[in-house]
């Protein structure tokens, strides 16, 4: 399918519903929370917007929706293409969701899911379908699972970043200049002492921020199987999908394959892995890893948080050598 370029807005018709189409309620609740009105509105304007796009680009409804925290995913096929399974994927434009039809383009199906079409007017996106039903989450073993996550990082971060992306220089440089903020902020003062320490290591690497393609949510449930017989079963046996891109070194993309899923005593073992399979200079991967570490935990203190998130402190604790 070509890229149909941008669809006109408003509507310039009121068109035929979405079959059975209903809006999660979790969905309408988490829009409203992180966007007010404006994800109010949205939300609203959903049941329009879907069946819009099902006109706009030929698709024929194929099951019931989806949703994350601030996206409306709507399985189709496509008749004009062989009747391929793909999914509409809604959400508000903001700096997040303006980069993944980029990201996705970039990759062009090496690692993650193929872009099929988008509105970059709105980031409104059509994407191949995977298998919903076959998460990476689900593997028994969790070593294996972070050999695929580490196999795909390798093939995603292979690709330069596209122009216009959100950049890991501006986002660091924001986190050390904010970093005394959150280090007041905390009760305890060993976890002021090791944030404060974790700033310091995440100061050394602002110089050389990298310039690859990055998917920032690269974890567990993020990652799904192709449905069998399909052209993206030849691209692999695992794909990821929902990249919140921004370009920069790879080593940031490792923390949630150290936290989801978190054991204690696998920390090290699932980072030496990691890196070893991106091939990732160890000591510099700790650094943007830990990055990774101050960004949640500023955001957790602006959330009202006065200590660290324990499984934060542990991983930071072992990339300090301190654990």
């Amino acid at each position: 399918m070509t890229h149909p370029g941008a669809l006109p807005h408003p509507y310039p018709y009121d068109p035929p519903a979405w079959p059975g189409l209903t809006i999660p309620p979790e969905l309408a609740a988490s829009q409203a929370r992180f966007n007010g009105e404006r994800g109010r509105e949205f939300i609203a304007g959903l049941p329009g917007r879907a069946a819009h796009y099902r006109d706009a680009w030929g698709l024929r409804p194929d099951g019931p929706a989806m949703h994350g925290m601030v996206s409306l995913v709507l399985p189709v096929r496509l008749p004009a293409h062989g009747d391929a399974p793909a999914v509409l994927k809604l959400q508000l434009l903001d700096e997040e969701s303006a980069g993944e039809g980029a990201a996705l383009r970039a990759w062009d199906g090496d690692g993650a899911a193929r872009l099929l079409a988008e509105d970059p007017a709105t980031g409104t996106l059509l994407v191949e379908r995977l298998d919903q039903a076959s998460p990476l989450e689900a593997l028994a073993d969790p070593d294996e699972a972070v050999t695929v996550l580490g196999t795909l990082l390798a093939r995603l971060s292979a690709h330069p970043a596209p122009p216009g992306l959100r950049s890991l220089a501006d986002i660091a440089a924001r986190l050390v200049r904010h970093a005394p903020r959150a280090v007041a902020s905390l009760s305890d003062p060993f976890e002021r002492a090791l944030l404060t320490d974790i700033a310091a290591a995440v100061r050394e690497v602002l110089p050389e921020p990298g310039d690859r393609l990055l998917h920032w949510d690269l974890h567990y449930g993020n990652v799904l199987a192709p449905h069998p017989g399909t052209e993206a079963a030849t691209r692999g046996p695992w794909l990821a999908i929902d990249p919140k891109p921004l370009a920069g070194d790879p080593g940031f993309d490792l923390a949630p394959a150290l936290y989801n899923r978190f054991d204690p005593g696998a920390v090290r073992r699932r980072f030496d892995a990691l890196t070893a399979l991106a091939g990732l200079d160890r000591a510099r991967a700790a650094r943007w890893t830990l990055a990774r570490v101050l960004q949640e935990t500023q955001w957790n203190v602006l959330d009202g948080a006065h200590r660290l998130q324990p499984d934060q402190a542990h991983i930071a604790r072992v990339l300090l050598g301190r654990a």
